[in-house]
């Protein structure tokens, strides 16, 4: 994002901001006024140590080291084989560096750089606050690291999110001091080399300045953040693949109604039957009659006269229902004519079309309560102590240096389990619409596995359907909240913690799973709504060309000539290639057909069974790459 920079005063960044720096390449620019305040709490920590004052972290040790005072140098220094030599740093320095590199312990693969570059905007910000203790030369420091394109190598376990994400934050850290490893420009190489090859120094660390660095939530957060954004666009695509799976059935639209939900308002719920019910606007499948939509016949040779119908690769069909058994149905047939075809005769779909409203919504409105914790978070201060230099009624300095709490991990942990739980849901109802449209008891008359197979060769989408379940199965094992169980630390001195770092990890990567799910449905949904379509204009097309008798041809059962019901049976014919006449070309919704269309851009349609890695691959990069309009 060439030219767009983020101005940083530790108290309007936004979801959007860090998605730009992480992800897009903006740089960070420190906000020159709020610089005051840092320095302000950095000069009075420094009067205050030269006063004398003990301060837990500064001139105490950590944790359970906290009832440890720093002398003015070590204890052996003066005792016979003690260290002779000159110190460089004094020991609240010495107390700060080796906080860094004793905490950089994490494993793993390291994190993607976006996760890095978002770990490094949050930390940058809330330390803009002022209330840390971090002199200002430090923090330009930090945020020339990451303007200059240097992202240290964080490794992605090691936290417990208390105090704060400790471990990976020091591995942020510790390549400003010169250790630790980082990539620049792509190749991974010592942290030291990295800073050289950017045209930056080492920083020595000042009075809490090690704890200012690792002590926060930056790591929970960027995953987070990161997280909701790629769920923000998979709920698109959540409704984007339902609303062309219900083209593909020609559903029903009744629950998607605006009067509908106004009766149970859940925020989430209205959006998505609004959100729906403009994807499938303008289309001509959604509510068609019943007896419009012919069924499934396997091709034969003999299916199709006109040439420009030879190439199909099914053949159509209805059947008749005679008179003497419409009664106690009289209602329904002079409303809808008596032929049984693809559709069945209900006036609502299974729950996975008809409660899909009220299942994307829940999701929704649990990614947007998420977002409300994250925005406050943001701007939030979090490491501790924090500092309050300028409260001129306090009398003492544990006044004014107050040990809290807010490096704790739970608003954030709590409310990334309420998304975890959410996404294998949203997976789950995707992958039952995908199972419904290959099924052929449950797909409305489509082919079974979505397939001519003519020849009894081709398995179609059947085992499309088995990775999709493979994945939600996957997803629902990993749901398992990480905020409920604590493990305490420190020698019990941090005897509860939030596990909110694996939780906000664990649920980036499940989106990543959850985008291939529904992508799967929209593969399989688009080789669906083709046969829909083309079975209806097919008909079409025969009643167009052929008249009734064409059409008669396509009935099952129809009474022989002479039959006391043939006449009635002639005239019900007659109406029905009448109404497919004159119908108009039918289509899916224009949100719909224009997705349709960019997935058949990379993917066609597949007549017979083929080699279909190449197919699911390009289907799950689509999504990935947000390639489908789901405004």
């Amino acid at each position: 994002m060439n030219g767009y920079t983020v101005l940083l005063d530790g108290a309007h960044l936004k979801r959007a901001e860090v998605i730009a720096v992480a992800r897009q390449g903006a740089r960070v620019e420190l906000d020159p006024s709020q610089l005051q305040a840092v320095q302000r709490a950095a000069d009075f920590i420094a009067e205050k140590v030269g006063c004398g004052e003990p301060i837990y972290g500064v001139t105490t040790g950590f944790g359970s080291n906290a009832d440890k005072l720093l002398g003015a140098h070590r204890a052996r220094d003066e005792l016979p084989g003690g260290n002779p030599e000159p110190r460089v740093e004094t020991l609240p320095e010495e107390l700060q560096h080796n906080l860094i590199i004793t905490h950089a312990v994490c494993v793993g693969e390291p994190f993607p750089a976006e996760v890095v570059r978002a770990m490094l905007v949050i930390r940058i910000n809330t330390l803009m606050r002022g209330h840390s203790g971090i002199r200002v030369a430090t923090l330009q420091a930090l945020a020339a690291m990451l303007n200059a394109g240097v992202v240290p190598v964080v490794p992605a376990k090691g936290s417990v999110g208390a105090s704060g994400d400790l471990a990976p934050l020091s591995h942020l850290a510790i390549v400003l001091l010169g250790g630790g490893e980082a990539f620049f420009e792509g190749e991974r190489v010592p942290g030291a080399e990295a800073l050289k090859r950017a045209g930056l120094s080492p920083v020595k660390l000042s009075y809490k300045e090690g704890l200012a660095l690792n002590n926060g939530t930056a790591q929970m957060l960027a995953c987070a953040v990161l997280a909701l954004d790629e769920l923000e666009y998979l709920l698109g695509v959540a409704d984007l693949a339902a609303a062309m799976t219900l083209d593909a059935f020609a559903g029903r639209s009744g629950a998607l109604r605006e009067d509908v939900h106004a009766l149970r308002p859940h925020p989430g719920q209205v959006a998505a039957a609004q959100h729906v019910r403009g994807l499938l606007a303008d289309s001509t499948l959604i509510d068609i009659p019943y007896h419009l939509v012919p069924r499934f016949r396997t091709w034969t040779a003999q299916a199709w006269n006109a040439s420009e119908d030879q190439a199909l690769s099914f053949d159509i069909g209805w059947e008749w229902v005679p008179a003497d058994r419409r009664h106690g149905r009289e209602a329904f047939y002079q409303r809808f004519l008596p032929f049984r075809g693809g559709k069945k005769h209900q006036p609502q779909d299974a729950y996975c079309l008809r409660c899909m409203p009220q299942v994307h919504g829940a999701v929704r409105d649990a990614w947007a309560q998420a977002c409300r914790v994250i925005d406050i978070e943001l701007n939030a201060v979090t490491d501790n102590p924090l500092i309050f230099p300028g409260n001129v009624d306090a009398k003492h300095i544990e006044e004014q240096v107050i040990s809290a709490g807010h490096f704790h991990g739970m608003p954030l942990a709590l409310v990334m389990s309420y998304v975890k739980a959410a996404i294998p849901v949203l997976a789950s109802i995707s992958e039952r619409r995908l199972n419904k449209l290959a099924d052929p008891a449950t797909n409305d008359g489509l082919p079974a596995f979505l397939t001519g197979n003519e020849d009894g060769t081709d398995s179609g989408f059947m085992i499309v359907q088995y990775t999709a379940a493979a994945l939600v199965n996957d997803l629902a094992t990993r749901a398992h909240p990480a905020s409920v169980y604590s493990i305490p630390t420190s020698a019990n001195a941090e005897d509860h913690v939030s596990m909110g770092a694996n939780e906000a990890r664990q649920v980036l990567d499940m989106t990543r799973d959850l985008g291939d799910v529904l992508a799967l449905e929209l593969y399989t949904a688009a080789q669906a709504l083709d046969y829909r379509n083309e079975m209806l204009n097919a008909a079409r097309r025969l009643a167009t060309r052929g008249g009734w008798q064409a059409l008669a041809g396509k009935v099952d059962n129809p009474p022989s000539a002479g039959h006391a019901q043939h006449a009635q049976f002639e005239r019900e014919v007659q109406t029905l290639a009448g109404q497919l006449a004159k119908s108009d070309a039918f289509r899916p919704g224009t949100a719909v057909h224009a997705a349709h269309a960019r997935l058949r851009a990379s993917i066609a349609f597949m007549h017979r069974d083929r080699a279909m890695q190449h197919d699911i691959a390009a289907a799950c990069q689509l999504v990935r790459e947000r390639a489908y309009d789901v405004r």
